[in-house]
């Protein structure tokens, strides 16, 4: 009777470990299913974004096919009646859809240009002082008249030029301020989060939300009109593709009247103008009082675009922007590539 009872005493424990086996191995099985579809997934999601990757490189080498074709045919004028400027176009593809759009980096006002020097500069290369009015570079009388133009709240021609200051002396490669409204490195240190002015070109015009002065109302209002251009201060504006809608950044360019940028936009017509003279001559601009100083700041060709593309594959997505120059009209460098949005 005592060897019954140990005996099924035995066959309980017996039973219960088979079942603490049998419980363990369901769960190490759950976790393992768990993980090995996890991984699956990742590695779904790893080639559908690659594809998107690929299908928004596509874009880009369709670009530039685009691009050499329209300036073979045409290489010594850029208009808004060309093929690239048809805006924003969409293609379907297998399991999703790429799409892109062509600007002109040459059609807004490039903030890098602000890094040229004064005048003065380039005639006293010694001399640290730099004088107000005449002597600023052409970019910087442009950007302070856009920022007037644009009637912005809380934005005078005092804070224009405060921050024309803090933009020139972040792009400048010196660490001397430029004016009472300039910013260095010991400005940006003393903050609560310290870092250092760049002293070099701007990467990104998002990049103005570090600048002493800006504020995120007055980047918004700005961004439709300013661009920059990868490690370059060319200040040559396109008249043939300034869009009609930005008419303030003509009339700062010009530093004209709004009704005068007007008259030139609607004289210039779809294939804008076939040469510099032809604008130069118009009745509007021949009013203009000293223009002769400001003609170098226009071109009726252009070598800098941007792409931006978006593709989607499945429920991945990929967004990229692309900058590029052409060179002699059979070239074209990527000079930087952006992932994201913006």
């Amino acid at each position: 009777m005592i060897n019954s009872k140990r005996f099924n005493k035995q066959q309980g424990v017996a039973l219960i470990t088979v079942m603490l086996i049998v419980a363990l191995c369901a769960v190490i099985a759950s976790q393992m299913t768990a993980r090995l579809q996890v991984q699956m997934q990742r590695s779904a999601n790893v080639s559908f974004n690659q594809q998107a990757y690929w299908y928004a490189m596509g874009a880009e080498a369709f670009t530039k096919r685009v691009l050499i074709k329209v300036f073979t045919a045409e290489p010594n004028v850029t208009n808004l009646g060309q093929a690239w400027a048809e805006g924003e176009t969409t293609f379907p593809v297998d399991f999703g859809e790429i799409t892109g759009e062509i600007t002109d980096l040459q059609s807004c006002l490039n903030l890098n240009a602000l890094r040229a020097p004064y005048k003065e500069d380039q005639d006293q290369s010694n001399n640290n002082t730099r004088n107000q009015g005449d002597n600023k570079a052409p970019a910087r009388l442009a950007f302070e008249a856009l920022l007037i133009n644009l009637q912005l709240e809380n934005v005078s021609q005092f804070e224009a030029e405060s921050m024309a200051d803090a933009l020139t002396d972040w792009l400048d490669a010196d660490t001397s301020i430029s004016s009472a409204g300039g910013a260095e490195d010991n400005d940006y240190a003393s903050r609560e989060f310290p870092y250092l002015a760049a002293n070099n070109y701007l990467a990104s015009v998002n990049e103005l939300r570090v600048i002493e002065h800006f504020t995120p109302a007055v980047i918004n209002a700005i961004k439709p009109y300013v661009c920059v251009i990868p490690g370059s201060e060319l200040h040559k504006v396109n008249i043939n593709t300034i869009n009609s809608k930005h008419v303030e950044l003509l009339q700062a360019l010009l530093g004209s009247t709004v009704e005068q940028a007007q008259d030139v936009l609607s004289a210039r017509g779809e294939k804008g103008f076939d040469s510099l003279d032809t604008f130069y001559n118009l009745p509007a601009i021949v009013q203009i009082e000293n223009f002769n100083d400001k003609k170098d700041s226009f071109d009726i060709d252009s070598e800098y675009f941007n792409l931006k593309a978006s593709a989607s594959f499945n429920e991945s997505y990929y967004a990229m922007n692309s900058v590029m120059k052409i060179t002699e009209n059979k070239y074209i460098n990527v000079l930087s590539r952006t992932v994201g949005r913006n």
